[in-house]
């Protein structure tokens, strides 16, 4: 197939990995083309960074979609400050946690107990004790387990 239907197949593939909408992405692509450092790899860590991919990645919520609702319905705080915007960038050192009232939520704690059985990222810290994360900086592509080509999304951009 083309070049160009190559690089919009990536394109897809990392926007319904991550759940955005195609504006969503294209801002994040805009806002990432101006800092230093391999563009393909900082649209990936704009992406992670994400307050909905980083309540998944704590393992607070099964799925990125459940992440969302968790964060929309305001069960999530970010430096103990109710963040309801799934889109949010979380910063190195800032604290993610479930709000007290709802770490008593069947779904927590079901994908918490799921959570538990895999490996932590690097670049991450859980205490599952108090329903707590934080990023401890921010992502390197080799430690972003996700298996997508992003230099082709950045070649389709440049066109």
């Amino acid at each position: 197939s083309s070049e160009y239907s190559k690089q919009l197949r990536e394109k897809q593939k990392i926007k319904r990995i991550y759940g955005v909408s195609e504006a969503q992405f294209a801002n994040t692509f805009e806002r990432v083309t101006t800092l230093p450092g391999i563009t393909g790899h900082n649209l990936l860590a704009a992406l992670e960074s994400r307050l909905d991919n980083m309540v998944y990645r704590l393992g607070f919520a099964a799925s990125r979609k459940a992440a969302r609702q968790l964060i929309r319905h305001r069960h999530v705080e970010v430096n103990q400050r109710t963040v309801d915007i799934p889109s949010f960038q979380v910063q190195p050192g800032e604290e993610i946690r479930v709000n007290m009232k709802s770490r008593e939520m069947v779904a927590v704690q079901a994908s918490m107990d799921q959570a538990s059985r895999g490996a932590p990222l690097s670049w991450l810290a859980v205490d599952r004790e108090s329903f707590s994360g934080r990023m401890l900086e921010r992502p390197q592509r080799a430690s972003i387990p996700i298996a997508a080509q992003e230099q082709l999304v950045v070649e389709l951009y440049s066109k």
